[in-house]
């Protein structure tokens, strides 16, 4: 649900999925193994600081290019 309000510089769960170009339980797995770190919200509906999941989403990509 993105219905809630967000604080600025951060993003859903949602959000940060179509970012990653992975699944909920992809963002989850990230979360798992310590790639990606919640940084608000609440535990059904975690937020994600935008720069964190830009960096995330930049290694990726130059682990795919490598």
């Amino acid at each position: 649900m993105e219905s809630q309000m967000i604080r600025p510089g951060h993003l859903t769960a949602h959000q940060t999925a179509r970012l990653l170009g992975v699944s909920l339980a992809g963002v989850r797995q990230f979360v798992r193994r310590g790639q990606l770190s919640r940084s608000g919200g609440t535990e059904r509906q975690p937020w994600y600081a935008v720069d964190e999941v830009r960096a995330l989403d930049a290694r990726r990509r130059a682990r795919a290019a490598a």
